[in-house]
This record gives structure tokens, C-alpha cells and sequence, in this order.
């Protein structure tokens, strides 16, 4: 087809890709955006097949069978509390697709990568690829808790992966020099995926939000690489349009935490383990107030203003759901009802706004952090589910804990406290929370869904 034709349809599929990514800042427009971003794909896979380099149509049409029979099943089965692995697995499927796409353009061209206008930007696809498919994968694991979620740090790490992405990146300028070795390219891709595996393991699943938003990044800044090697217009857009919504993404979710992203990249939360207390007390002597469905709802009907929390509690409880009609059944008794969403509850970005978009709440309910923390003074009770990290006072007060300095919800400024946890093990920071035995915090113990339900039900007798 005319070369015309074909850059029209790109320039049609990435205008498709900027209109859907301006629709996804809203949850309003966000389905839309995400189906409009979908035909951009689809009119830029159509251009791409149009092409008269198109390769093998066989082969094309089978790897369209496979991923389709693959990706459709496990898009659609996903439970809301897997979707930050699925999320994590999808990405890493894209940067292991880069680096595949840079080895074959490497053997197609017989190994002769002096061309630097199309060598560099090869050898950087194959790198950051290679990291971003290795890093996603362990990423996964720990989420999918397949591998522990604690840090896992190794004597000299920082070391280990400086020298690691020398040899990668010394493997590239061999290669552009003008070897045409595959077993050097080989070394580049095993360096490569080892800096992802080993720069992942030392980050504690706290961070799992910046590192999923670094990984995404990585993964889009790989694919404009390689589509600045292949002249794929479509695919440097797209690309750049991930990278830098990833980069921009990442600086938020770290600012959230008042970290570095060095500091996140370079060692996570995690270090310590909180001693595990019963519902009657801690180790130490501090005394936990436990409460009970029945006392949760009283205290909860006769307020003016309930402010709920929600956390990684929420999501593998599948309780959702349940706050909704809890809420339902608060604001027909003339309760106001919000949802404070600190940026890094959960496990990946936006993972709270997501499944309380899925129970169909009212996004004007949901309030970021710096909206929501003004508000508490005036609340009557806080009604925090599984949130651990994002509540703890410690943030604040404590110079020497993992987590001081970084911006929490300020739920202790409310009136009363109810805090439903399954028991009292830390969150993923693996430190103990302070908030559980503060005098007006009240905990209720069980699964969340079930005690949220038990609440409901407690109301409506009332």
C-alpha cells in the first residue's frame, strides 16, 4: 500500500492514543478512553500488516491467535484483587516483547549494527527491555506472594547491579563497534534481565506502586527505542506516550511517599517485624480495644460524618461491595460519607479508586490525600479497612522508622477511630502501627467483608 496511506493511518492511531490517555484522567470518560486507546491500537496494528517489510503472515496470524487465547481469558477472569500482578505480568509481557523484536532485527541485519542511527537505539530497547521483563516478573512474584514480599538485600547489591549494567552496556558498544558475535548479544539480554531480577528483590511490597509505574515507564521509553530502530512511527509515539505517563506517574507516587525514587529503587520499606498481638493487647503492655459489629454500628449511625479508608484490607477481602451498601445505609440515616484514597494504598496506582469505581460510588466521594486530611478535625469516625502504612502515626513522629516523613492520612485528628483487621500483623512496611492503640481507636477483628456486612446488618435494626 502507498507509504502515504500508511503514515495517515499512524497518525491516525496515535491521535486515537492521545484521546484515550486524556479520557483515562477521569473516571467519567475512563472506559471510553481505554476503548478509544484500543482502536488506536488496532488501526496502528492494521498499518503496520500494510507495510510492504511485513514478514511472515503465517507466523503473524498465529502470534494473534495465541495472545488473543491468552490474553482475553485472563483479562476478563482477573478478581479486582489480583490486578496489580495482572498489571505487572502485562507490562513485563511488553518489555520481553521488545527485547525479543531487538534480537530478531539483530539477526535479520546479520549481526551489523554500525548503523548507529538504528544500532543505539536497538541495543537501549534490548537493555531496557530485558530489565523491564525481568523486574515485572519479580514484581509479580512478590505481589502474587509466590516469592516473599519482605526486601531481600544482597551483600554488595548496589555493586552487583552497577557492574551488571556495565557489562550490558559494554556488550552494546561491541557490537556497535562492529562485532557481529550473537553470543554477545546474548550476554547483553542475561546482564540485563539479571539488574531487573536483582534491582527488584531488595523493594518491599510497599513500593510496589512506584516500582509497577518505573517498570511501565521502562517498557514504553524500550518500545519508542525500538521504534525509532524499525521506523515505526506508531510504536514511537506510543511508546513515548507510556514513558513519559509512566516517568511523570512514578515522580507523583514517590513525592506521595516524600521519598527518592533512588531511594525506593535502591532499598524498600520492610526491615522490621512488628510483634503480633491478640484483640486483648500488645506484647508491650499497650492496651487494643476490640469492639464488635453491633458497637461499630451504633457509633457509625450517630455521627455526622464517617470517613472511610480503604487499603490493600479492602481489596483481598473483595469487600468493596459491601462498604457501598454500608454507605447506602449510613446515608439514608443522613450520614456523610467520603473515601479518603492516600496515592499508594493498595499495590499499584489508583488501585483503591478502581475498586470503588467497580462498586459504583460516587467518584465526588472519593478525596485525595491533601483534601481528605483537612476534613478529618471535623469527622466523627474514621472507619479504616486493612489501610495500615498510610494511617501510622510513626510517619510523623518517629525520626528512626522506616516510613517517618512520608505523608500519611490524618485519621487520628478524628473524633473516633474503627480499624477492621483480620488481626494484629503489620502491613507491608512490616512495622506496628501505633494508631491500634491509641485511647479512641476501636478495633473490630475478622474478615473485612464479613464485618462491613455484620455492620450493614447491625443498622438496619437500629
Amino acid at each position: 500500500m502507498d507509504s502515504d496511506v500508511i503514515n495517515l493511518l499512524y497518525i491516525v492511531a496515535f491521535s486515537l492514543f492521545i484521546i484515550g490517555l486524556a479520557q483515562l484522567t477521569s473516571p467519567t470518560t475512563a472506559v471510553r478512553g481505554n476503548r478509544t486507546a484500543a482502536v488506536g491500537m488496532a488501526v496502528a496494528v492494521i498499518a503496520t500488516l500494510l507495510r510492504e517489510d511485513t514478514g511472515n503472515w503465517g507466523l503473524i496470524a498465529l502470534g494473534i491467535v495465541i495472545g488473543t487465547a491468552i490474553g482475553v481469558p485472563a483479562a476478563r477472569n482477573v478478581k479486582m484483587t489480583a490486578m496489580p500482578q495482572m498489571v505487572a505480568l502485562f507490562n513485563g509481557v511488553g518489555g520481553g516483547a521488545i527485547a525479543l523484536i531487538a534480537w530478531a532485527e539483530f539477526r535479520e541485519r546479520g549481526g551489523d549494527l554500525t548503523d548507529l542511527e538504528v544500532g543505539i537505539p536497538l541495543v537501549f530497547a534490548a537493555i531496557v527491555g530485558s530489565i523491564s521483563f525481568w523486574g515485572s516478573n519479580i514484581a509479580f512474584g512478590k505481589l502474587q506472594e509466590l516469592i516473599s514480599g519482605r526486601p531481600l538485600k544482597l551483600p554488595g547489591g548496589v555493586f552487583i547491579n552497577g557492574a551488571l549494567l556495565l557489562i550490558a552496556i559494554a556488550a552494546g558498544v561491541v557490537m556497535l563497534a562492529g562485532s557481529d558475535s550473537e553470543l554477545v548479544f546474548i550476554v547483553l539480554l542475561v546482564a540485563a534481565g539479571a539488574l531487573g531480577v536483582l534491582a527488584v528483590l531488595p523493594i518491599g511490597g510497599a513500593d510496589m506502586p512506584v516500582v509497577i509505574s518505573t517498570l511501565n515507564a521502562f517498557t514504553g521509553l524500550s518500545a519508542a527505542a525500538a521504534g525509532v530502530a524499525l521506523d515505526n512511527t506508531a510504536l514511537i509515539v506510543a511508546g513515548m506516550l507510556v514513558g513519559a505517563s509512566g516517568t511523570i506517574l512514578t515522580d507523583q507516587m514517590a513525592k506521595a511517599m516524600n521519598r527518592s525514587i533512588a531511594s525506593v529503587l535502591l532499598g524498600g520499606f520492610g526491615g522490621a517485624t512488628a510483634a503480633i498481638a491478640g484483640p486483648d493487647g500488645a506484647e508491650d503492655g499497650r492496651i487494643v480495644r476490640s469492639t464488635s459489629a453491633a458497637d461499630a454500628a451504633i457509633q457509625l449511625a450517630y455521627a455526622r460524618k464517617v470517613v472511610v479508608v480503604p487499603g490493600y484490607g479492602m481489596a483481598v477481602a473483595q469487600a468493596q461491595h459491601a462498604v457501598r451498601e454500608m454507605a447506602k445505609a449510613l446515608e439514608a440515616r443522613g450520614v456523610e460519607v467520603t473515601y479518603a484514597i492516600h496515592p499508594v494504598a493498595g499495590r499499584m496506582p489508583g488501585h483503591m479508586n478502581v475498586l470503588l469505581a467497580e462498586a459504583d460510588v460516587p467518584y465526588d466521594q472519593l478525596k485525595e490525600m491533601d483534601d481528605a486530611n483537612p476534613e478529618f478535625s471535623r469527622t466523627d469516625v474514621s472507619l479504616i479497612i486493612g489501610a495500615n502504612d498510610v494511617t501510622n502515626p510513626d510517619a510523623r513522629n518517629k525520626a528512626d522508622s522506616p516510613i517517618y516523613g512520608m505523608p500519611i492520612l490524618n485519621v487520628d485528628d478524628s473524633r473516633s477511630v474503627i480499624v477492621l483487621k483480620r488481626s494484629m500483623n503489620s502491613g507491608f512496611a512490616g512495622i506496628d502501627n501505633p494508631l491500634f492503640y491509641n485511647e479512641k481507636t476501636a478495633m473490630l477483628f475478622g474478615d473485612a467483608k464479613s464485618s462491613v456486612s455484620g455492620i450493614t446488618s447491625e443498622l438496619s435494626e437500629l
